[in-house]
């Protein structure tokens, strides 16, 4: 009889008890704060300057008293520049980029204020030389879900995503992975005890599944809804004559990414919905797995007419092998083989049935008509469906209403051949033996576990824990899932946690493995792989020859897509689509394959930018992308057939780069309609690092009645910009927007808003003029080291997990040089974080 490790509960209290006394003993780390360093002199000459410039330029808003926006330059320009840093730092960003003075007020002569510009640039890279670079300081680290999931997987073989059970990770600067915002709750210390047991248990003995079913409800697509009272009117992305005769890419379709815990036989039950009209030829349902045909079924019986004739459930049963995999449901031909009145190809040549009236009936001879309003209006709308079917009749379609999965079955529980490897790395078969194996095996996976050699008898607690739990089972695997448990639910697991500086010293390098642990959570969102620890082992990681290379095997590697996914998905805010909900009638076909499709294309253009070392400049405006047939469809982009994704040629279309995808102007977008105000923030948020300030209170919202009807947007905007408390952002904001207006909310080209024509012109602050997305896609072409530093800043916040401060600007303009320097290429930028002195430098411990 196999051993039973349920039936040791005193393991738990074991991994409990090492779980509490572990944090008791971290929080007594000391973590230190953020520091500005200190301040200095600035020419007394210099000072006038400034003094001068900025009273009769800003003194008129940015006075002790008025202090629009929060700035107070009469009180600043009076104390010491470099000791205020911060605020120059913004002062000069303004200044360079136009936006004040604020359209409207008088502007200084062009020759001043580029020699102001250009001296106080001076004073703050002299102050910083002075001073010293400073690394900032980094809190140690929790994994975040993705990192735990990663390393996890990557530790032990055990590919169970046990943190999407987790508490949500905190986003603070754009990302879920700063330091600062990852916190321990109670909640989560529990998860992690549960997880503990979990991932051991499967790692060792293999996962314990049940037979569990999983229900998935599947949305009816909206021009499906015929009991919906508002009618559909927009044109479909089809129609029954031009189609996706594989069914794939009609909205009806059912489109799955699932994870298979275990090799086994799964059960899969597929409901329809939708009717066929009567009179129809028979029509099938297929199921799809992985690009392939598992089986096709029968719809409905020819004989029945009607509601009866609503397709019943399907149900297959096979064996599947774990990991992820692709379902589809779809309904192949089925504009095919209807009555010829409906227009589809290959009509029916069945007879159709007498129509039976389905429309409102009368009162009974001598009662009483219901003449409420509502009773009225629904009779009025019935009778007018009605004619309408009859003089142009439509069917929408079949559709996919419950999809579940049941399973596993018929699996052997037994561990994977890959965690067996990771785990049991000597031979325990000989009891004399077991003592020191046991010691190798808790020792080797506390090392990788914590990702760097152990200390001196820091093993013993783990290898302890081990020995007591195979003494009281009599089982030497048990031993090592309780020694293993305690390591997962350890501080130096869960946290990356780096040796602080000598006390009194200046800046100093990170260790070899600290530096290792940084690239690959950097890279991978995981921990350091054999070969970037060995490199970190014989001293050579740091040389830049091994770690260029080792850069450049990173980012080839298939978990490379963590960056890509994970960075783009939060940097761009795609990961937003998941929760983005457009209006279903304004937008009846958006569905969860089209959100999945747009998420997707993003996804697949970072990771070719990646793997192929393009340039980043091509996330301006590079004339690819990659589509499957429905997003194709949606972007009105002919001869791309299937659900596969593949590179298409842009050239000759409205598409080019990540501002014209459906992605990113979906969730740049309300859910009735676009949002210059929400696009120019996105662009100036994301793709230039100058986010402008939180709106005023008590701001009036737009009238979307009128919107599209009487006015246009840009006219309504209009009056916000005449108020010169939201001018200022306003006139920077609602131009760059303006660029974007041809899509609409959920990124479909359009050339009117309603019944009002697209005015896609922009006028910038500093005069500068465009029309539409290509131009605004040069103006940002044109100013593209602004970019790259825009750029430089979210994948340096990423790659550390902290914010970025203002003694940070002279690293960020290094990597920029070096992404010149490279050509503008992806490589290039990461190489440069990479080699960068925040990157791999720590603050000396007597500055905290």
């Amino acid at each position: 009889m196999p051993f039973q490790v349920e039936s040791f509960p005193e393991a738990i209290g074991d991994a409990r008890q090492i779980l509490r006394l572990s944090l008791i003993l971290f929080c007594a780390i000391p973590l230190g704060l953020s520091q500005t360093p200190p301040s200095g002199s600035v020419p007394e000459d210099l000072a006038n300057t400034l003094r001068t410039f900025v009273s009769g330029n800003c003194y008129a808003c940015h006075n002790s008293k008025a202090q629009m926006a929060g700035l107070d330059l009469e009180t600043a320009s009076r104390t010491s520049i470099t000791g205020d840093r911060a605020t120059w730092e913004k002062v000069l960003t303004k200044l360079k980029s136009g936006q004040m003075p604020p359209p409207g007020a008088p502007r200084p002569d062009k020759t001043e204020l580029q020699a102001v510009v250009k001296k106080l640039e001076d004073v703050l890279e002299a102050r910083a030389a002075v001073v010293g670079p400073d690394p900032g300081h980094i809190a140690p680290h929790r994994l975040n879900r993705t990192e735990y999931n990663n390393t996890v997987r990557d530790l032990l073989g055990v590919d169970l995503h046990p943190a999407d059970d987790f508490p949500q990770d905190d986003a603070v600067y754009g990302f879920d992975n700063i330091a600062d915002s990852l916190s321990i709750s109670p909640l989560l210390m529990e998860k992690y005890i549960a997880a503990a047991e979990k991932i051991a248990n499967a790692a060792i003995f293999g996962p314990d599944l049940k037979p569990e079913p999983v229900r998935l409800d599947v949305a009816i697509p909206r021009r499906m809804e015929t009991t919906n009272t508002v009618q559909v009117t927009k044109p479909a992305y089809y129609s029954v004559s031009n189609y996706d005769v594989t069914g794939l890419s009609q909205p009806g379709s059912y489109h799955l990414s699932y994870q298979i815990p275990v090799t086994a036989e799964y059960v899969f039950r597929i409901t329809g919905a939708g009717t066929r009209p009567a009179g129809s030829e028979p029509t099938q349902c297929e199921f799809w797995i992985d690009g392939k045909i598992a089986q096709t079924f029968d719809v409905a019986d020819v004989g029945l007419s009607g509601f009866e004739r609503r397709p019943d459930a399907w149900e297959l049963r096979l064996k599947l092998s774990a990991g992820p995999h692709e379902f589809v449901v779809a309904f192949p031909r089925q504009f095919d083989g209807l009555p010829a009145k409906y227009g589809g190809p290959n009509p029916s040549k069945l007879a159709e049935p007498p129509q039976r009236n389905r429309g409102p009936q009368p009162a009974a001879s001598g009662g009483p008509v219901d003449n409420r309003p509502g009773k009225i209006e629904e009779r009025r709308i019935a009778a007018e469906r009605a004619k309408q079917q009859a003089e142009h009749p439509t069917w929408n379609g079949l559709s996919v209403n419950e999809f579940d999965i049941v399973g596993p079955y018929n699996y052997t529980k037994t561990p994977s051949p890959e965690s067996r490897r990771k785990i049991f790395i000597c031979n325990y078969s000989d009891k004399a033996s077991q003592p020191e194996c046991m010691r190798k095996i808790v020792s080797d996976l506390a090392a990788r576990a914590f990702r760097r050699p152990l200390a001196a008898g820091e093993a013993e607690p783990f290898v302890t824990i081990a020995e007591d739990a195979q003494k009281r089972s009599g089982s030497f695997e048990h031993g090592v899932s309780v020694g293993l448990r305690a390591i997962l639910v350890s501080p130096d697991f869960l946290f990356r946690i780096e040796k602080s500086a000598a006390p009194g010293s200046g800046p100093s390098h990170i260790s070899d493995y600290e530096l290792a642990s940084r690239l690959s959570y950097f890279l991978w969102s995981s921990m350091p792989d054999a070969e970037l620890t060995t490199r970190a082992a014989d001293g050579s990681l740091r040389k830049p020859d091994v770690l260029r290379a080792e850069v450049k095997r990173m980012l080839a590697d298939p978990k490379s897509a963590a960056l890509a996914d994970n960075f783009a998905d939060e940097w761009l805010e795609v990961r937003r689509l998941e929760s983005a909900t457009p209006d279903r009638d304004r937008f009846p076909d958006f569905d969860d394959y089209l959100r999945d499709s747009m998420k997707q294309e993003t996804e697949l253009f970072i990771r070719d930018l990646l793997r192929n070392d393009g340039s980043i400049l091509d996330l301006i405006d590079g004339k690819y992308t990659f589509l499957n047939e429905r997003l194709a469809a949606h972007y009105g982009i002919p001869g791309v057939k299937g659900t596969e994704f593949r590179r298409t040629d842009l050239t000759g279309t409205n598409r080019a780069g990540v501002l014209t995808q459906a992605s990113v102007l979906t969730v740049s977008s309300y859910a009735t309609r676009t949002s210059p105000v929400l696009r120019g923030k996105w662009v100036l948020e994301n793709l230039l690092n100058t986010p402008p300030p939180p709106p005023p209170p008590n701001v009036p919202s737009l009238n979307d009645a009128a919107v599209g009807s009487s006015v246009s947007l840009r006219q309504q905007l209009e009056q916000h910009r005449a108020n010169a408390v939201c001018a200022s952002c306003h006139a920077r904001m609602d131009p760059l927007g303006f660029g974007l207006e041809n899509y609409d909310a959920v990124g479909s080209w359009r050339d009117k808003d309603g019944n009002v024509a697209i005015d896609s012109s922009g006028v910038l602050p500093d005069g500068r003029t465009f029309r539409g997305a290509d131009g605004l896609k040069g103006i940002l072409r044109g100013d593209k080291d602004a970019f790259a530093s825009g750029m430089t800043a979210k994948l340096l916040t990423y790659a550390l997990g902290r914010g970025i401060e203002t003694y940070d600007r002279p690293a960020i303009a290094q990597i920029v040089q070096r992404v010149q320097a490279g050509n503008y290429s992806f490589f290039s930028l990461v190489l440069g974080i990479v080699n960068s002195f925040p990157f791999q430098m720590q603050r000396g411990a007597g500055a905290q």
